[in-house]
């Protein structure tokens, strides 16, 4: 450990903090403080976060991935836009190419694709064989693009890890450097060692790279619209379970099939995937249903009613579980109580 001497004359050299009033000028930053450096230094790898994963290029963000978000390939599926044997078949073919020669050579520097390039790859294939437009693809890739980071750049309770020299292939022809491992989120970023950077690749079919500070805008943009809507994050994640009312308001058509969806046990992003929709317009529709009393999220009921946490169950037990052996009606009036008490609460 190396100790710094001072005396009155020289004053301890201060801690490094982060500026917060820069960060609220430029209106981007404070999501991801280790995703700002390497958008800065221009990095290309993946940043690996609790709830998902966003893969850069040059300092730009060119692919997004989440459990909880549906992926390109399931929104141009969903709707007849592309016949799912045809992503199939050019998944595959895009797999087996990576898996050949040319990427796995020993002592040639080069590697295997990632799961993002496989993907990729497999898009630009259908755009030159006709079976699919360029804007079309490109659309559903920003969708899910978008949909994905919403969720990657989520408040986590671990710290993320970035590792360099992933994405190089991505788009492009060259081959990549092994991959390198990087820092972790909560220590500083290291300079940007060799082949950590690129061209922005360009072409037919070849996914636009997105600015950090863009998607970092729209990220907080979705944030502040769900909380206007409710602002009760806990329906995004928990199953979900049917409010019967004697006159229920009447619906529009895009949250009545969500809602036709909701069984007791279905979330959030089982019911996205369900529909073929973006995860995060699903939300929309979810808190907006919540805050009609339509749903809520599934309770159990533990003994003296003390505690109700949303918990998995099967479907059709009802509205509540007793753990003490009875089960008791709930007065829909006081259900619409309990959510304004919680919704104030939160605010």
């Amino acid at each position: 450990m190396t100790t710094v001497k001072t005396t009155a004359a020289t004053p301890p050299p201060r801690l490094p903090v982060r500026d917060k009033a820069a960060a609220l000028g430029r209106g981007w930053g404070g999501l991801s403080p280790m995703l700002t450096r390497l958008a800065a230094e221009r990095a290309t790898g993946v940043l690996v976060r609790e709830r998902g994963a966003l893969h850069l290029a040059d300092g730009k963000v060119v692919h997004a991935e989440s459990p909880a978000a549906p992926g390109a390939h399931d929104l141009l599926a969903a709707h007849g836009t592309l016949d799912a044997d045809a992503w199939a078949r050019a998944l595959a073919e895009s797999a087996a190419h990576a898996e050949g020669p040319e990427h796995t050579g020993a002592g040639t520097g080069t590697r295997r694709r990632t799961g993002a390039e496989v993907v990729h790859h497999a898009g630009r294939r259908l755009v030159e064989d006709g079976l699919l437009t360029a804007g079309a693809l490109e659309l559903c890739r920003l969708t899910a693009l978008y949909d994905a980071a919403y969720f990657a750049l989520a408040p986590s309770s671990a710290p993320g890890r970035f590792r360099y020299g992933s994405e190089d292939d991505l788009g492009t022809g060259r081959a990549a450097v092994p991959d390198t491992p990087g820092p972790r989120e909560d220590s500083p970023a290291a300079p940007a060692g060799p082949g950590s950077r690129t061209g922005t690749p360009t072409g037919p079919g070849v996914p636009h790279p997105i600015p950090v500070a863009d998607l970092e805008r729209e990220t907080l943009r979705r944030r502040d619209l769900l909380h206007r809507i409710w602002p009760d994050a806990l329906v995004d994640e928990a199953p979900l379970t049917r409010e019967y009312h004697p006159a229920p308001a009447p619906l529009p058509a895009r949250r009545q099939a969500v809602l036709a969806l909701v069984n007791g046990v279905r979330t959030a992003s089982d019911i996205a995937r369900e529909l073929g929709r973006p995860a995060f317009h699903t939300l929309v529709d979810i808190r907006r249903l919540v805050a009609a009393g339509a749903v809520s999220p599934r309770p159990v009921t533990l003994p003296g009613d003390l505690l109700s946490v949303p918990l998995p169950g099967p479907a059709g037990t009802g509205p509540s579980v007793d753990l003490t052996g009875t089960t008791a009606p709930v007065d829909p009036h006081i259900t619409l109580l309990k959510r304004l008490r919680d919704a104030l609460e939160a605010l």
